[in-house]
């Protein structure tokens, strides 16, 4: 089974669908990233309709609403704008969690030093972000990305653009993930 990629970016401003990976490169484990709040599975996307495993992680959760989300050129309107939307730093106030079935992608948070971090989605990746972690998404070079979005009820669109610090979403997440001083992290 494949592991998570994930690596801290390099700060070159250039075409933000590039990998950015810093030279030499410096890779993020997924330990790392727990700490951080950010949740990963990697399932068998041929067949997220009658997954058990998928299904086991929806109940355990509490994620009961459920949509399909075909990202490309092709089949959404205002494409550009809605990935130049999606790529601008925010939080939201619930989880963001993403399926992906097809194609791939970039989500990109920030860790407790305020450095990017890019995770990289492949088809078969579940990834869920915490309520107020900062955070942004782009496609990669392939320019397609099929992905299953879950919710707890019913579905929020609310991108909360950065800064947010006194959010309660974003202080939350500072208390459950950000640096605790004079407390030592439980290794993993």
């Amino acid at each position: 089974m494949a592991i998570l990629q994930a690596w801290f970016m390099d700060d070159v401003p250039n075409d933000p669908q590039l990998p950015h990976q810093r030279n030499p490169k410096e890779f993020v484990s997924p330990d790392y990233l727990a700490e951080l709040g950010v949740l990963h599975w990697k399932l068998n996307p041929e067949k997220y309709e009658d997954d058990e495993e998928l299904e086991k992680i929806r109940a355990d959760r509490g994620y009961n609403y459920m949509d399909l989300l075909d990202l490309c050129p092709e089949k959404v309107e205002n494409y550009e704008q809605k990935l130049k939307n999606f790529y601008t730093e925010h939080i939201h106030a619930d989880e963001e969690i993403r399926y992906c079935l097809e194609g791939s992608g970039y989500f990109d948070i920030r860790d407790n030093d305020d450095r990017w971090i890019r995770i990289w989605i492949k088809a078969g990746d579940l990834i869920i972000l915490p309520a107020g972690i900062y955070h942004r998404f782009t496609l990669d070079t392939s320019n397609y990305i099929k992905l299953m979005r879950l919710f707890v009820g019913e579905p929020v669109w609310t991108a909360y653009n950065r800064p947010q610090e006194e959010h309660p979403a974003r202080r939350n997440y500072m208390f459950n993930f950000g640096q605790k001083i004079g407390t030592p992290l439980k290794a993993h």
